[in-house]
């Protein structure tokens, strides 16, 4: 009888993990949030920087990529081939945006370079964690949830930020040739991702299901035939994209109420950056302590209230101390949450369709993610911060109420409800 491995024998392959996530979610920042700064001063119009954020909508469609991963096999290490195979295509792609400078080139060709760039790394995102669902224990994946999220918030401060500095230092190819460099590296380490001896390569749920014979687009609606997962899928829509709106529209409500931009990227981008990616840990370890059932319903009144803070702070007109320690409170939440939330993901797939099962609540959590932010700025434009915030206040009530009644039917399975066993003396 094999004796369990100890919980210190997997951080290797955790933290390699949590590199892969960094160095895939680097790019696609620096893109989207970093460069527009870039557009404009090359003279782009407004429109044209909106425009340009579309080709970020293949994040919405994870569920079609997943599929042929999922349908077509390569080799026996399917899922970690799929990764390699993306990542180096992913790369290859920053070298050709690194070789088309802004300033030369035409809009519709950096659009095109631009989605190309999306949808690799999009798909690159699904058969890394199918993979990091097949080699890790059950007891692993909230942490390695809280990692990736940690991995996220210091890619917003690389992509966000260093990358930024490189460009007006080192020019326009630099940032890209990092980027390429940091998923080549990530390549290179990727054959150390593998199950441990006498671990199975299949994850299993404690759950009796039939296997499907060839995965295929007809798998889509049986993820929502178990009501668990069509609860589960609800929370997946609703739990983090008030607080996501509420992040970000923190940077427009702090640069009105009289902040300077550098002072705000420091506060918002670095600061709470960091203050994120500790939350991400500190949330996976007090999962792994009190449980998934009471966690989740802790973290979304931790949601409530920081919400809640800001709220007050904006209504009553507290200052900039306060603005400041209320923004802190939202990063702290937002970090805590996302590492819930991807380590939950990792529990609710079906065997033998991992990767379409986290690639369709992936598109799920960025549709929502997306589409309430939006909402929230028609709220914004008629109501005032305060009239938004009170709205999203309310949307937070609901999600926590939503979690509080749903805990233990979504955490019936075993799996999701019992505590790691104590490591070997």
């Amino acid at each position: 009888m094999l004796t369990p491995a100890p919980r210190t024998a997997w951080w290797p392959q955790q933290l390699l993990l949590g590199w892969l996530n960094l160095a895939l979610t680097a790019p696609l920042i620096y893109l989207y949030i970093g460069l527009p700064l870039v557009m404009r001063q090359n003279g782009w119009s407004g429109t044209q920087i909106g425009l340009m954020q579309l080709a970020g909508l293949p994040a919405m469609l994870k569920f079609l990529l997943a599929t042929p991963v999922e349908r077509y096999r390569l080799g026996q290490a399917s899922y970690r081939n799929w990764t390699l195979l993306l990542i180096l295509c992913y790369a290859g792609t920053l070298g050709l945006l690194a070789a088309h400078d802004l300033s030369t080139t035409e809009p519709s060709l950096m659009f095109l370079l631009a989605m190309l760039v999306s949808v690799l790394g999009t798909w690159a995102d699904v058969p890394l964690n199918a993979l990091a669902i097949q080699i890790l224990p059950e007891s692993e994946r909230v942490r390695a949830g809280a990692i990736r999220s940690a991995a996220m918030s210091l890619g917003a401060i690389v992509g966000g930020g260093v990358m930024l500095l490189l460009y007006t230092r080192a020019g326009w190819a630099w940032p890209f040739y990092v980027l390429g460099l940091g998923l080549l590296s990530g390549a290179l380490l990727l054959p150390w991702l593998k199950p441990k001896a006498g671990q199975s390569q299949t994850p299993s749920l404690n759950r009796s299901a039939p296997l499907p014979v060839q995965a295929g687009w007809r798998q889509w609606p049986g993820y929502f035939a178990i009501a668990e997962q069509r609860i589960w899928a609800l929370l997946v829509l609703l739990y983090y994209p008030f607080l996501g709106a509420v992040w970000l529209y923190l940077k427009p409500l702090m640069l009105d109420q009289g902040f300077a931009a550098d002072r705000i990227a420091l506060i918002v981008g670095i600061a709470g950056g960091l203050t994120g990616a500790i939350a991400s840990m500190l949330a996976g370890r007090l999962t792994r302590l009190i449980g998934s059932s009471i966690c989740l319903p802790l973290l979304a009144l931790g949601n409530l209230l920081a919400i809640g803070c800001l709220t007050l702070v904006v209504t009553v007109g507290l200052g900039d101390n306060a603005m400041i320690a209320a923004a802190m409170l939202v990063a702290l939440a937002m970090g805590a949450s996302a590492g819930l939330m991807f380590g939950l993901m990792m529990y609710h797939t079906r065997p033998g369709l991992t990767a379409m099962d986290y690639g369709l609540q992936s598109s799920l959590f960025v549709a929502s993610r997306t589409l309430v932010p939006i909402l929230a700025g028609v709220l914004l434009d008629r109501l005032g911060y305060s009239g938004m915030l009170d709205c999203l206040l309310a949307g937070q009530m609901l999600v926590l109420l939503l979690a509080w009644y749903s805990r233990k039917r979504i955490f019936s399975l075993n799996h999701c409800t019992r505590q790691p066993a104590p490591e070997p003396a």
